[in-house]
């Protein structure tokens, strides 16, 4: 009687979304779609604790379908037909430089341009790096990473003491932009832009904690709308 009796209070804890745990995989860029998310899921679900699991981005959909984590988040179309994909941030690639830079007031400069530069670049190489490599190369330009680093923190503080220049997704460097502390510089030949989508698994029921962040994921894209989506 006790055990059945705390068994359904648990049921009900977890429909009431009192207590739970949710695992998220993402990598170093995608979870920073995450940030404003968690911040209203933490306010309207306290007692949930969750985990961002940080993961390669290519590992995430084995991680998700191998029950490692519930949720994941990509930066390009699942292949696996066993799992759901739902659009909800549209990044882009962009290429920055710090304030005293010659070309800091250029409205648009061209790959060609960017033969002489000196390249930060961050150390796991991603399907977006090869594409850069390709253009450069399809112009006939030299493109010089004379330097790689492990994190998006430290490449955008690296470059902002006028040590060089990066391609950076744009969600990273929001914040250095506004603050002048960075200058994003349009480059004519090259655009590169990207969506980054939520996934779960289709043939398992995902946990009301799960359910309960894919509805506040829906509606921060509804109240921030510009980049933020919830395309299924």
């Amino acid at each position: 009687m006790n055990l059945r009796r705390e068994a359904t209070e648990s049921l009900s804890d977890l429909r009431e979304l009192q207590k739970g745990k949710l695992v998220i995989a993402a990598n170093e860029f995608t979870s920073l779609y995450l940030l404003p998310v968690l911040a209203e899921f933490r306010r309207l679900h306290p007692m949930i604790k969750i985990t961002v699991q940080r993961s390669l981005g290519s590992h995430i959909p084995d991680d998700v379908l191998r029950y490692g984590a519930e949720l994941g988040v990509l930066s390009y179309a699942p292949q696996e037909p066993n799992l759901h994909s739902i659009v909800v941030y549209l990044d882009e690639l962009v290429f920055v430089v710090p304030p005293d830079h010659p070309l800091a007031g250029s409205a648009q400069v061209s790959i060609s341009q960017l033969g002489a530069e000196s390249f930060v670049a961050h150390i796991v190489n991603s399907p977006y790096r090869e594409k850069v490599l390709q253009s450069f190369k399809t112009h006939k330009t030299p493109l010089h990473m004379d330097l790689e680093l492990p994190t998006l923190q430290a490449i955008k503080q690296f470059v902002a003491l006028g040590n060089g220049v990066a391609f950076v997704p744009e969600i990273s460097v929001e914040t250095e932009l506004a603050r002048g502390e960075l200058i994003r510089i349009p480059v004519r030949e090259l655009q590169l832009k990207r969506k980054l989508r939520l996934i779960y698994r289709k043939q398992a029921s995902i946990s009301h904690a799960a359910r309960a962040f894919l509805k506040v994921a829906e509606a921060v894209a509804v109240e921030r709308k510009g980049r933020y989506r919830f395309q299924r």
